[in-house]
């Protein structure tokens, strides 16, 4: 096959990687608009299970992302000036930039084109002439799937809260947040290691806050500067760093989330992959592994050549839509949980913390927050109780999705 992907994320390269695995034959080309090592995004968080994934579909990519990583089991929470500490499982992780080096490198050492600094203007590209499949990796924006609104079916949710990427030289050895109340509400920092060097740090806060701080109207520097008081027991005296910018008085990339799902994930020979077909708020930190995920789903689907290319891309969308739903539910509750975080901050807060834990549950926004709380304790002695937890979560959801 002569493959093109257009978009040199993680997902799009690692896909180019699995093919030239299943068959040295193909002829593969990743185009990435962007010069290489210019990626923005600081670090990026994974768990055990996707290692086990990687080291499946390709020991050795799988091996040199291992050893980049860094790794954290305990979470931490200052909730206003009170420090709890909450123990779990081990989390990851990894420079955006280091990652994409490392597989960059792999797709080469196995023959795959990469071109960066190399645009690919839309579907009628002469990069994507002859190709017998064309990989749509290039993000929540894609030109390709645009290029076919009707067939692909988007749907973009935007979501409530301003929150910003930032970097920090304070490396945090677990996974770490921060409530902080200001008399314009509250503001909150999530924040974890990617090398030896820096971590990555959200801010995010309701919109009311971020405008009564002035945030939506200050320049990045003085932002950093406001960001750097309020966060001063989290950095322990360390800097916040920003996206480079030109000239000092650029403003702070604040955002709000964008959700996206598509009714098809291919049309023709063209096919969708990691943030072009779904993302799933940043809050629960799988936007890189799903896009990897997808990946390996698309290289399973195309691993029989007998199979007719249009069967093989409506399984694997079918597939994966159906995979992903769990994620999709995770990802909406969280968000929700942070929208509506006030509701939870009169608790004690080794007991917010247990919740912010319990955000993905679909039955915490219905029952009050202390109740909740010593309910999951006395479920996790009580299998009755378990089984009424499991039983009603799913229930409430589905009562209030047809809302």
């Amino acid at each position: 096959m002569k493959i093109t992907i257009v978009g040199g994320g993680p997902g799009g390269l690692y896909f180019s990687i699995l093919m030239k695995r299943q068959d040295p034959s193909h002829e593969i080309t990743v185009y990435e608009r962007n010069p290489a090592g210019s990626t923005y995004g600081w670090g990026v968080t994974y768990w055990a299970g996707l290692l086990d994934k990687l080291r499946a579909g390709d020991p050795e990519s799988a091996g040199a992302i291992a050893a980049a990583s860094v790794t954290w089991t305990d979470g931490v929470a200052i909730v206003r000036d009170r420090r709890t500490v909450h123990r779990g499982d081990a989390g990851f992780g990894i420079g955006r930039r280091r990652m994409l080096a490392l597989l960059a490198d792999r797709a080469r050492e196995l023959g795959v084109r990469v071109e960066f600094e190399h645009p690919v203007g839309g579907a009628d590209a002469p990069e994507l002439a002859g190709a017998d499949l064309v990989v749509a990796a290039d993000g929540v924006n894609s030109l390709l799937r645009e290029a076919h609104p009707d067939r692909f079916g988007a749907e973009v949710r935007s979501g409530r809260n301003p929150y910003v990427w930032l970097g920090t030289t304070k490396v945090f050895d677990s996974f770490s947040f921060a409530f902080k109340e200001t008399g314009h509400g509250w503001i909150w920092c999530y924040a974890y290691g990617f090398s030896g060097e820096q971590s990555t740090c959200v801010v995010e806060c309701s919109p009311e806050t971020w405008k009564g701080l002035e945030l939506d109207r200050t320049n990045e520097a003085d932002s950093l500067r406001l960001l750097e008081k309020l966060f001063a027991d989290l950095l322990d005296g360390e800097p916040l760093i920003g996206r480079e910018q030109h000239g000092d008085g650029a403003p702070a990339q604040w955002l709000t989330f964008r959700t996206l799902t598509n009714r098809a994930w291919h049309h023709g020979n063209l096919v969708l992959l990691g943030d072009a077909a779904h993302t799933t708020h940043y809050s629960i930190g799988a936007g890189t592994t799903l896009a990897l995920e997808d990946a390996l789903a698309l290289a399973a689907a195309l691993r029989d050549p007998s199979t007719p290319l249009d069967a093989a891309l409506t399984a694997y969308g079918r597939r994966r839509r159906s995979e992903l739903v769990s994620s999709q539910s995770a990802a909406r509750y969280s968000a929700r949980w942070y929208e509506n975080l006030p509701r939870y901050m009169g608790l004690e807060p080794a007991r917010m913390f247990a919740l912010l834990g319990q955000r993905h549950s679909p039955l915490l926004p219905y029952v009050p927050p202390q109740l909740y709380y010593r309910l999951d304790r006395a479920a996790g002695q009580m299998e009755a109780l378990r089984r009424l937890k499991r039983w009603l979560g799913p229930r409430l959801a589905r009562a209030a999705h047809r809302a």
